[in-house]
């Protein structure tokens, strides 16, 4: 069934407000607080009955989201709403998707359990998907991944003279193959080593044969920063042109950007599926014709 309505969580307004535009309907937005104690209050003064729906929240920081979201769900039905879907820009917890030590728990998927319990269908912006091959996986109902390469590419043959894509590992070779063809660039894939969750080791190639390009590093999510780090460090020993840093997902943990500035890149850029001041590529288009493929 078509949406006829969005609703936009806190921190979501300006995404909920473009998609509202590209799909043509009725944007709503609840009265969203915390109680002295923490706990969430949820009001939403319209009518929903009958009415198909969809939920916009990107799910950076999620722990202190999926309370809210699921109070907004179960609100949302309550009130008569016909279908829930759940438009999610970045979604959380796919990075754990297998035990890699005795008793860890796989959280990409409990997390897909609990959404696919609640929602009618999940619309998402390249998810970070390792040994998942597919959303279909992860929850038990429809799913839509739309991708962001081409977005990507042409913002790097816009604002790049010269550039050669960088790929952190070779989990992203795939991902920023596909970007270089399109940008009409060349590209390495660096050998990286993760020790811990801020410890990385990269092992760059003989750049020689690359100083007359701009090195531009690509990566699906700028988290703490390190790997971006660890490649400027070695760029510039290797006396590289100042490169360009491009992220699908802004999640910047605390002192990330900070960290990232003091190697003076070019640009520091992302897609706003995560609202931040590096946005600088917008992906509401793409979102709003992932909304259409899967609600009609």
């Amino acid at each position: 069934m078509t949406v006829q309505a969005l609703i936009s969580l806190p921190g979501n307004e300006s995404t909920g407000a473009a998609l509202a535009q590209q799909l043509n309907v009725q944007l709503l937005v609840p009265e969203v607080r915390a109680f002295p104690d923490g706990e969430t209050y949820f009001r939403l003064d319209a009518d929903l009955r009958a009415l198909s729906t969809a939920i916009v929240c990107t799910l950076d920081r999620p722990d202190t989201k999926l309370m809210r979201l699921l109070v907004a769900v179960d609100n949302l039905r309550h009130r008569g709403a016909s279908c829930v879907g759940l438009v999610a820009p970045y979604l959380a917890y796919m990075r754990q998707d297998t035990s890699f030590h005795p008793g860890e728990a796989v959280s990409a998927r409990a997390f897909g359990a609990v959404l696919s319990q609640h929602f009618d269908w999940i619309v998402t912006v390249d998810p970070h998907l390792h040994r998942i091959r597919s959303l279909s996986e992860v929850f038990r109902m429809p799913s839509r991944a739309v991708h962001c390469a081409d977005l990507i590419a042409e913002w790097i043959a816009s604002n790049v003279r010269e550039p050669i894509l960088i790929g952190p590992d070779s989990e992203s070779m795939q991902w920023v193959r596909e970007v270089a063809a399109k940008a009409g660039a060349p590209y390495l894939v660096l050998q990286k080593v993760r020790r811990g969750d801020r410890d990385v080791v990269i092992s760059l190639p003989d750049m020689q044969r690359w100083h007359e390009h701009t090195p531009v590093l690509v990566d699906d999510i700028i988290s703490t920063g390190l790997t971006m780090n660890a490649t400027l460090r070695q760029l510039q020993s290797a006396k590289m042109r100042p490169a360009a840093c491009v992220g699908v997902h802004a999640i910047f943990a605390a002192g990330a950007i900070e960290s990232l500035r003091t190697f003076r890149p070019t640009h520091i850029v992302t897609t706003n599926t995560i609202t931040h001041s590096t946005n600088a590529i917008d992906v509401s288009r793409l979102v709003a014709d992932g909304i259409r493929s899967i609600a009609g």
